[in-house]
């Protein structure tokens, strides 16, 4: 690493369990702190992460101010299992209709900028297992102690269960063949992050409100990306979360999770004068054996981008309309 990229982690990077919830809630200041959720059935794992969230950090301590479910067309009982546990509910195609709804997760977590009113914003994935609540405050800690970080990306210990066994490594695959090789070739500012495709992150409205929005698998490292051109590395911080357990993907599914990270990449090289446009679609053949034979399968897979939600300008306001 660099020696300024070295001083960095040195100095913002921070374990998740020292922060204590009491002493962030007196530092809150009148400002309002939402955790956003986006979940596509996921009924098995979201409602004991929201009933985490409520007892400990709204209830016994009133760290947080808002819990919020974007349900991004769930087909199981994603809404009313989180619903029953305390959250509020938010169905993505229904957020900001005139702008139609594109499939993704990243959809979701820029249409949750015009439902959510903290002025903090803690985005925390649906499918996570053994939930901690001191995943939010460990999160929550640089940004309430530190009025220069405007942003907090974790990292933490990723287990792969690949059905047979736990190993206790190794669930970061797209991390360190796709994303880390493209950070430090092209954003070598960016090399002292830990998990740079970590789902769990958050960040002032102010900042989230100016930076665009990949649509699916591309958000994370989009948003980074994004985040370093606007705040710099100094309005960026990482907390060490401990360990993190969820629902691995296969192969299949993390060689199209590569392609969208990879486009996404280029389309910011493209920005910078680096690289062609991307394509809007790539076709990308995989082979599963048939047999004595492999059979082809071909997806198209592409990445949209939604704009800077500040030249949106719509909100869900306190009498039930879009303004």
């Amino acid at each position: 690493m660099r020696a300024e990229v070295q001083d960095w982690y040195s100095s913002r990077s921070f374990q998740g369990s020292v922060f204590d919830r009491q002493d962030l809630t007196a530092r809150k200041q009148g400002q309002r702190v939402s955790v956003v959720l986006p979940a596509k059935n996921e009924a098995a794992t979201i409602g004991a992460i929201v009933t985490a969230l409520r007892t400990e950090l709204m209830e016994e301590v009133p760290l947080l101010d808002e819990i919020i479910v974007i349900d991004s067309n769930s087909t199981d009982d994603t809404s009313t299992v989180a619903a029953a546990a305390g959250a509020t509910i938010a169905h993505q195609d229904q957020i900001l209709p005139d702008t139609g709804c594109i499939p993704g997760k990243g959809e979701a977590l820029w249409k949750s900028l015009a439902v959510a009113s903290g002025d903090i914003i803690v985005f925390i994935d649906a499918d996570l297992q053994g939930f901690n609540a001191q995943f939010a405050v460990g999160l929550l800690g640089p940004l309430l102690t530190d009025p220069q970080v405007h942003f907090v990306k974790s990292y933490y210990d990723r287990p792969l269960d690949d059905g047979v066994k736990v190993m206790p490594a190794g669930g970061g695959r797209v991390t360190e063949l796709v994303a880390r090789p493209l950070l430090n070739l092209f954003w070598p500012e960016l090399a002292g992050v830990v998990q740079p495709l970590a789902g769990e992150y958050a960040g002032r409205r102010s900042l989230l409100e100016c930076i665009p929005f990949v649509s699916g698998y591309g958000v994370e490292i989009g948003m980074l990306i994004d985040v370093l051109e606007t705040v710099g590395l100094d309005g960026m911080a990482q907390v060490d979360l401990g360990e993190r357990r969820h629902r691995n993907s296969t192969d299949g599914e993390l060689a199209r999770m590569a392609l969208q990270i990879q486009l996404t990449v280029q389309a910011r090289l493209h920005r910078r004068g680096l690289a062609p446009a991307a394509p809007h679609t790539v076709e990308l053949t995989q082979f599963l054996r048939d047999g004595e034979n492999y059979i082809g399968d071909t997806t198209a897979i592409g990445v949209s981008e939604r704009p800077p939600m500040l030249e949106v300008g719509h909100h869900w306001s306190t009498t039930g309309e879009w303004v």
